[in-house]
């Protein structure tokens, strides 16, 4: 990413995080699926002009308590980045979901959740540690999933969301979202919060750190909340994660989720991959990580 701040601009950026790590801690944000894969939390990078960006992760969720019959969701998400000029990204994902029920209650149920399309632009980028980085995205979330088996919401979704990173040194950098929803509701089968009327308040906050080119390691905190109580579900929980460059445009990421409230997985996994095209297909034999080129002027596919 590019940064074309100046001195003179760093002083309201630094209120702006620091109002948004405020609400975070006070409010409990909420997650997102539209992130630097494994993290929820996302980064201000965009995919390159004409590169086509593909990700898959598969999560294996333990669910709370208070969620019974249902006792465990998988979910498999599917996710498309296409690059435009301007810095600029155009994003498309569906997830496809099976949730497991105790034995003589409801029917366990699987199948494709909603599509999430979405758009993305990097305002503001950073070519050194030394600058902060900003981007914005909106999606919206069409209701292609089966309500009556909890594997969608039943409702369209308008999401905006802001997105603040701060690099401290070449190999450490911390990335802020907060989001808000004008309508909808986060779920993603029995997991996120749900609401039918009202407003739901999402963010989230990661710490990460590339230890060599190919290994980033990090962890963030995220979750959500209603506007009203009665009408959603609470949400907080963390993953610690990272990636591992397999080879130019390819990439291993995992992680491990532990949540409070309803609305998060009591314990899960992930592990899925990402795919630059064309730069997959090229053989190249160094390549920096893809989190760490988020730094660079603009990166091969977004995290």
């Amino acid at each position: 990413m590019k940064t074309r701040a100046v001195r003179q601009a760093r002083s309201p950026l630094y209120s702006l995080a620091r109002i948004g790590l405020f609400a975070l801690w006070i409010q409990c944000h909420a997650a997102s699926l539209f992130a630097q894969q494994p993290f929820f939390t996302d980064d201000a990078a965009v995919t390159a002009p004409g590169i086509v960006h593909f990700e898959f992760f598969n999560e294996i969720d333990g669910l709370q308590s208070s969620q019974y019959p249902n006792l465990r969701q998988n979910t498999a998400n599917f996710k498309l980045n296409y690059g435009l000029p301007h810095d600029l990204e155009l994003d498309v994902d569906v997830p496809y979901i099976s949730i497991s029920r105790a034995a003589g209650m409801k029917p366990s149920s699987s199948g494709p959740g909603d599509t999430d399309f979405g758009i993305k632009w990097n305002f503001r980028s950073s070519p050194d540690f030394q600058r902060v980085a900003l981007a914005a995205t909106f999606y919206i979330e069409v209701p292609t999933g089966n309500v009556h088996d909890e594997l969608g919401s039943g409702v369209a979704d308008y999401w905006l969301n802001f997105i603040l990173q701060k690099p401290f040194t070449t190999r450490t950098r911390i990335n802020t979202n907060l989001g808000f929803l004008f309508a909808g509701n986060t779920s993603t089968g029995a997991i996120g919060v749900q609401t039918t009327r009202g407003h739901v308040v999402t963010g989230g906050l990661c710490l990460l750190h590339d230890f060599n080119p190919r290994l980033t390691l990090g962890a963030e905190v995220y979750g959500g909340f209603a506007d009203n109580d009665q009408l959603g579900r609470r949400q907080l929980q963390g993953l610690a994660g990272g990636d591992y460059t397999l080879r130019e445009g390819l990439d291993l990421t995992f992680g491990l989720i532990a949540g409070k409230y309803e609305a998060s997985p009591r314990l899960g996994g992930q592990i899925g991959f990402t795919v630059d095209l064309p730069t997959a297909m090229r053989k190249s034999s160094v390549k920096q990580s893809p989190l760490r080129s988020s730094l660079t002027s603009l990166k091969d596919g977004p995290r």
